[in-house]
């Protein structure tokens, strides 16, 4: 019993004393010497030394303000691809002496700009027609209304397409680059604005017929026009929802809820799909020669584009769906 009593009020045996950690090993920092090149003449522009191994292409190279980031490009071959602004300097094939070559992109401009000065110029120069001004057709028509219903329809249509546009690239739309060469505006601009100007000159002419079959046919290019409308919207929607804001990873667009979206089980790109569809729906509704020409015109431009951002993603995801194509399912 006293043994037992004497073992319970013994004080317990003090807990040992924790090992030391060891001192963490400080990261190596390997620093770097960088050469650029012009990429046409060769000639040394700058040389960089004890540069940080962390560094980005992002970062400017230039501190003169002329030679503002968006404009500079970086390749490690002078026929090789741009570089990535995310790429690390030490995770690039280079040693620690490292040859860039540089180009010059030129002036740029934001492609929210680009896009918002491309749809609003369509849709002001196509209402200038609309409401028949001076100067456009004979003097007995200025401020005239014309007498068939599908010429008001096709304007509202076209308004709202070019409307949609607008709303989308300042609500809706994440772009993966941020800006483009300046000189393409002119370019870009001209395609959009000549088509508009050509296909409302027809449409809105005072000898404009109306489409063959009349009202079912514009009934039924109208039901056309507005599917593919809501299908492009969705389409778009998807899209952005896909791509975070501060993250640049890239990610495989797959069906949502959304009945719109499940084309992408079939299509890479279905915002083009439903754009085609947009455009021969409302070549359907005004029997229009020019508006059979620009959709035609943009279906080539759009298929190119799709044909390329389908690579894109074969290239980049091992896992990506074989059974789609880039355009048009099963076809092109």
């Amino acid at each position: 019993m006293d043994a037992l009593s004497e073992s319970a009020t013994a004080p317990a045996p003090a807990p040992a004393k924790p090992r030391p950690k060891p001192p963490k090993k400080t990261k190596r920092i390997v620093y770097f010497e960088v050469e650029i090149l012009d990429i046409k003449t060769r000639e040394k522009l700058l040389l960089l030394d004890k540069v940080c191994q962390s560094l980005t292409c992002q970062a400017s190279i230039f501190t003169d303000p002329h030679w503002y980031p968006a404009r500079q490009s970086l390749r490690l071959d002078p026929k090789g691809k741009p570089l990535r602004d995310e790429e690390i300097l030490q995770e690039l094939p280079v040693g620690t002496t490292a040859t860039f070559y540089f180009r010059d992109l030129g002036a740029q401009i934001s492609w929210g700009t680009v896009f918002l000065i491309e749809c609003i110029g369509p849709l002001v120069i196509y209402l200038l027609f609309y409401f028949r001004l001076p100067l456009i057709y004979a003097p007995k028509y200025e401020f005239t209304d014309s007498k068939h219903l599908v010429v008001h329809i096709a304007c509202v249509c076209h308004s709202f397409h070019y409307m949609k546009r607008i709303v989308e690239t300042l609500f809706v739309h994440r772009l993966s680059h941020s800006t483009m060469p300046l000189r393409n505006i002119f370019k870009n601009c001209s395609y959009h604005w000549c088509f508009a100007a050509w296909m409302a000159y027809y449409i809105n002419h005072p000898l404009y017929t109306p489409p063959y079959y009349g009202e079912k046919q514009v009934k039924a290019a109208l039901a056309i026009f507005l599917f593919c409308q809501l299908g492009s919207f969705s389409i778009h929607m998807a899209l952005s929802n896909l791509k975070l804001p501060s993250c640049k990873i890239k990610k495989i667009p797959y069906p949502t809820k959304n009945p719109f979206t499940w084309i992408f089980a079939l299509v890479s790109c279905p915002n083009y799909t439903y754009e085609l569809g947009s455009w021969l729906g409302f070549t359907l509704m005004t029997q229009c020669v020019p508006v059979l020409f620009f959709t035609v015109v943009g279906f080539i431009q759009m298929t190119v584009w799709a044909k390329g951002k389908h690579r894109s993603y074969l290239k980049e995801f091992k896992e990506y769906p074989t059974l789609r194509s880039p355009i048009l399912p099963f076809i092109l």
